[in-house]
């Protein structure tokens, strides 16, 4: 394990924290459209494709979580500023953290999600994944709710993601941004 911290992310860090980004994003636009597109026989394919892909969104932000976490372990991470208050310094520490949890954990209930309904994740459609449960409607039921509560979890601590980094950008205008999208001035 490194023993010294980065002073800035590399290329590959930055690739793979937008990569998540997107996919993130696309997965719930996955879902949304999905809640709401008509069950219907002209739609019922797109329905199907639609929470294929929201599968597929989420188990590649699980595998790109792995190898996140693997880097990091590796490279390491720049620190926070040193020079924020306490309080920011452990409120920018607990959001990253719940942010890693909820990529791990929201992939992982959805995943036993869909064993539980028996329904198989093929991923890209061409590797079925084991199922991690047997089938049990009582169980699904339970791990929706979970789902969807983690999934609204993960939307407010992308919120409060997103608000820190333009609070730095915008009126600390410090290189915190700039750290994630080089192109920015420092």
């Amino acid at each position: 394990m490194k023993s010294t911290q980065p002073s800035n992310y590399n290329a590959l860090q930055i690739g793979l924290h937008w990569l998540t980004a997107l996919l993130i994003l696309a997965a719930f636009i996955l879902v949304w459209s999905f809640d709401n597109t008509p069950l219907a026989p002209a739609t019922f394919k797109l329905k199907l494709q639609l929470i294929a892909w929201h599968k597929w969104a989420g188990i590649t932000v699980l595998m790109l979580f792995a190898l996140r976490m693997a880097y990091k372990l590796v490279r390491g991470t720049p620190a926070i500023d040193p020079n924020l208050p306490a309080l920011q310094r452990k409120m920018a520490l607990g959001v990253h953290h719940l942010l890693y949890l909820l990529m791990l954990a929201l992939p992982l209930v959805g995943w036993l999600l869909t064993s539980a309904k028996g329904y198989p994740v093929m991923l890209y459609g061409i590797w079925q994944m084991p199922d991690l449960i047997s089938p049990n409607e009582e169980m699904a039921h339970t791990l929706k709710e979970i789902h969807e509560w983690l999934a609204n979890g993960l939307m407010l601590c992308i919120a409060l993601h997103v608000a820190g980094a333009l609070k730095h950008y915008f009126i600390d205008k410090d290189g915190t941004l700039a750290r994630m999208l080089p192109f920015l001035k420092r």
